[in-house]
């Protein structure tokens, strides 16, 4: 019945997306797509097309393309960890992919990729409307990237149970988001950049929050019994003048509230001739449940990320090696 059931439901994802995709051919009025030039703003697809596939999720707040990356040699009889990418304002799913690249980790240790798609007709900066909780449409879009790792989980061999999140500036909101609705469903989730869940609830309040007006966040919604937020690993730059840095000290505070975790004392990282960074952990009961890392000097850009890109800065301590080690000893402890 099980095999029956999963088959039925590919067949009816497949025709609903086939569905999709024909109606916004055929609808009038909308933009043709553009041929895409390498330059900072808009990348070429990756090399390795075979390796990375396009699609579409449908949710409450409509369709999304998302971007998934595999690794190559994949066999049905293996289950991978899953890592979602949310891409930042100004940014579509691809210059995500080239300025953290995380594909090129992914192939090294053998975990898919998934990079869900901001559509510019709900948003025309391709900013996630994390913030937009009153009208619910924050919701939507978060049900809709749910809907979108459903579908991978379904289709892919996908190990449920190792599921993480990350996601820069406005992307690091909705991954936040996405945790605190689902919390059960991540091991953990990452947040580069982003401004702390809770603190807004509209448009208005977001822009007092990225100034850093009005810092203290509500606290987070109670858990059920037996369920514990995900960990939390905070990325911030303490020369961000587009996000104040309070923002990521505030999100570590909030989530180590909720858990009830004290911060240690803060050390200091440095490798070559990269910017220092000052991490510091919130645990309880020896349970790492956040991990603040401000990164001195780094404004509002990927760490570490590709040279000559938009909101990427190659100074700074890889932010990509720093969320993978992060998320998979969270994975490891799921074996353990």
């Amino acid at each position: 019945m099980r095999r029956t059931l999963t088959a039925m439901t590919r067949t009816a994802m497949r025709a609903g997306t086939q569905a999709v995709k024909q109606a916004l051919r055929a609808q009038p009025g909308l933009p043709k797509a553009k041929a895409k030039t390498k330059s900072r703003s808009t990348p070429a697809k990756p090399a390795s097309a075979a390796h990375w596939r396009t699609d579409l999720a449908v949710g409450p707040a409509g369709a999304r393309r998302y971007h998934l990356y595999k690794p190559p040699g994949l066999r049905r009889t293996e289950r991978l960890p899953l890592l979602v990418m949310l891409h930042g304002c100004g940014q579509d799913a691809h210059a995500l992919a080239a300025i953290s690249r995380m594909n090129q980790i992914a192939l090294r240790h053998r975990f898919l990729v998934l990079y869900p798609e901001q559509d510019r007709l709900a948003n025309m900066q391709g900013c996630w409307n994390w913030y937009d909780t009153r009208s619910g449409r924050a919701q939507g879009e978060a049900d809709v990237i749910q809907a979108a790792i459903d579908q991978v989980c379904l289709a892919q061999p996908v190990d449920p149970k190792r599921v993480a999140l990350a996601g820069l500036s406005a992307g690091a909101g909705m991954a936040a988001l996405l945790a605190t609705r689902h919390p059960e469903r991540f091991r953990a989730v990452a947040m580069h950049s982003g401004i702390a869940p809770g603190v807004a609830q509209s448009s208005v309040t977001a822009l007092r929050a990225m100034r850093g007006h009005r810092m203290t966040g509500v606290p987070l919604a109670p858990l059920a019994a037996g369920v514990h937020l995900p960990a939390l690993l905070v990325i911030q730059g303490s020369a961000d003048h587009l996000v104040a840095p309070a923002n990521g000290a505030e999100a570590a505070r909030l989530w180590a509230a909720r858990e009830g975790a004290q911060a240690g004392g803060p050390r200091t990282v440095q490798r070559g001739a990269r910017y220092s960074a000052m991490i510091t952990d919130f645990k309880t009961r020896g349970r790492l449940v956040a991990a603040l890392c401000t990164v001195t000097g780094l404004g509002h850009a990927w760490s570490g990320g590709a040279p000559s890109w938009t909101y990427s800065d190659p100074k700074g301590p890889d932010a990509s090696r720093m969320i993978w080690a992060f998320v998979a000893k969270q994975f490891a402890s799921v074996r353990d």
